[in-house]
């Protein structure tokens, strides 16, 4: 790992796309097949490949502990270096600099793999910290600090895994948009390493059971911004507000996979059963809704169906499911993703799918009208917005492009009070950008959300040296502060949360505007933010 370490440190230390691509491909290039299958992954910052559902379960208490184990720290110093650092790993590293340690053999990245590998199947906290300090007693400082990020998923050196597909193509001599389709294929960064390093690209093939990212959608903001998108026909769809789902089905066996690529069939099981039953082998893309008598439910209701293993009864009976399939992948043995959005619909269509597995209404437009209306019936469907798609548009996973668009419109605003600030992450690792906001309740503040976009970086930069300014107390990373600055944020829903005072939790919230303007005791009211709940569920 020392070379993974030191690559890391250089793609850390230059701002340059190109250079940072010229050290990784350098590096990946020296690999043999078990180093570079491991390397990959560990740069996109995950332990395991993105369709690998294994999960460490280590938390952080733990990794602190096995670090003041083998670094001999001082409860004083564990606590001291990680509000310096604000990073674990960096503590780590600055730690482990500093206590005397006997020379290390050198473990590879497929080692350091297998290591991962043994965590996910021990159970117990005191047997994984055994493990846990066993790999860190075989890694130098630096080694452990990038362990630390590849455990936590926050590698943080300024890669995304599109720099790593190109990084794959340059080491190998392959065109990167090879490399970037068996990436969306595979879900397995290592394995695309792999075939591009031997040339056998073209023995991949959509798998049954093995989920592939999904095509994303850009964000529009006007129909003049739409229709200036797309020169031909394109699609109108109502915009689901419920959770991404690809499903596969085949020989009587069916699975549900979410954004995440992770399997949440045992979540909805009447999808399940009913694709089981489908007689046919497809893979389609749909999103999962609350569905009664025909109609969409609002999400604040799907989200108690969310996160539980095995939902009773009860919960189905009272909050019933439905899959709005509006695309397909595969059917039979055919590849659609290569095929245009019309043949792909068509396709759709000739299926009869039982309830509750839906055909999502769509509408083809030719010529140019007026999208308002489509916007206002896709509201009292209680529907979040409208999808734009590209007619003759090829189905392009993990790909965020102009093909498809998304417009939403925010469900309202509310005046808040700024009680708590973060330092953010990425190029605003040291500007004070997200921010807890709160409502009041008769002079009470209570915290609703918490917002990290829709400012400037000139504003960024001046709110931090005011935040700076008026810190109530500093816990590091994170401050209270002064609740004296108001903003105006927006949001796209309202859901009931026990993670905030309030006992709501605003969705999707971003920043409209600072409200200089505005004092304090004029923010708006938890009565307020009730309101406008009961309206968005329809109670």
């Amino acid at each position: 790992m020392r070379r993974f370490s030191q690559t890391a440190d250089a793609i850390a230390g230059t701002t340059s796309k190109l250079k940072k691509i010229g050290f990784l491909a350098d590096y990946l290039r020296s690999l043999n097949e078990g180093d570079l299958r491991a390397a990959a992954v560990f740069f996109t910052g995950r332990p395991f490949a993105l369709t690998d559902a294994r999960t460490l379960n280590v938390g952080w208490s733990a990794l602190m502990n096995a670090v003041q184990q083998v670094s001999g720290a001082s409860d004083e110093d564990i606590h001291q270096a990680y509000l310096d650092r604000g990073d674990l790993g960096e503590m780590a590293q600055r730690l482990l600099s500093s206590s005397s340690r006997s020379s290390i053999d050198e473990l590879s990245p497929a080692a350091v793999h297998n290591k991962l590998a043994e965590l996910v199947k021990v159970s117990g906290a005191a047997n994984k910290l055994s493990v846990v300090l066993d790999l860190f007693r075989s890694l130098t400082p630096e080694e452990t600090k990038y362990v630390i990020k590849i455990i936590t998923g926050d590698l943080r050196i300024g890669l995304k895994e599109n720099t790593v597909e190109e990084s794959i193509a340059r080491s190998f001599d392959r065109p990167a948009e090879a490399v970037r389709r068996a990436n969306m294929m595979l879900g397995d960064i290592g394995e695309t390493a792999v075939l591009a390093k031997r040339g056998e690209f073209d023995k991949i093939v959509l798998g049954m059971f093995r989920p592939i990212k999904f095509m994303l959608a850009t964000p529009a903001e006007s129909e003049e911004e739409i229709f200036a998108t797309f020169s031909g026909p394109f699609y109108v769809e109502d915009k689901y507000d419920g959770i991404r789902g690809q499903l596969h089905v085949s020989d009587g066996r069916a699975a549900l996979y979410s954004r995440t690529l992770d399997d949440v069939g045992h979540q909805f099981p009447e999808i399940i059963d009913a694709a089981a039953g489908l007689g046919t082998k497809i893979i389609a893309d749909g999103e999962i809704v609350g569905f009664k008598a025909d109609q969409v439910l609002p999400f604040a209701l799907l989200q108690k169906r969310l996160g539980r293993k095995r939902p009773p009864p009860s919960l189905i009976e009272e909050i019933p499911v439905g899959l709005m399939i509006f695309d397909l992948l595969l059917h039979e043995d055919r590849n659609l993703i290569d095929e245009t959005l019309i043949e792909r619909k068509q396709m759709i269509e000739a299926i009869k799918w039982p309830r509750p597995l839906v055909i999502a209404p769509f509408m083809l437009l030719e010529e140019r009208v007026q999208l308002e209306p489509f916007f206002e019936q896709a509201a009292l469907r209680r529907n979040e917005g409208l999808m734009l798609k590209d007619a003759n548009s090829l189905y392009l996973p993990g790909k965020r492009g102009m093909s498809w668009l998304k417009w939403k419109k925010a469900l309202a605003t509310l005046d808040v009070v700024v009680t708590g600030v973060e330092f953010g992450h990425g190029r605003r690792h040291d500007v004070l950008s997200d921010y807890t906001f709160a409502v009041q309740r008769k002079g009470q503040l209570l915290n609703i959300g918490k917002a990290y976009s829709g400012l400037t970086d000139l504003e960024i930069a001046d709110m931090t040296e005011f935040f700076k300014q008026h810190t109530v107390r500093d816990y590091g990373r994170f401050r209270l502060v002064e609740p004296t600055v108001v903003l105006e944020v927006a949001f796209n829903g309202i859901q009931k949360s026990d993670r905030h005072a309030s006992g709501f939790a605003l969705r999707f919230p971003r920043i409209v505007r600072i409200r200089t303007d505005k004092p304090v005791g004029e923010i708006d009211t938890i009565e307020t933010v009730e309101k406008l709940y009961k309206q968005h569920v329809g109670a």
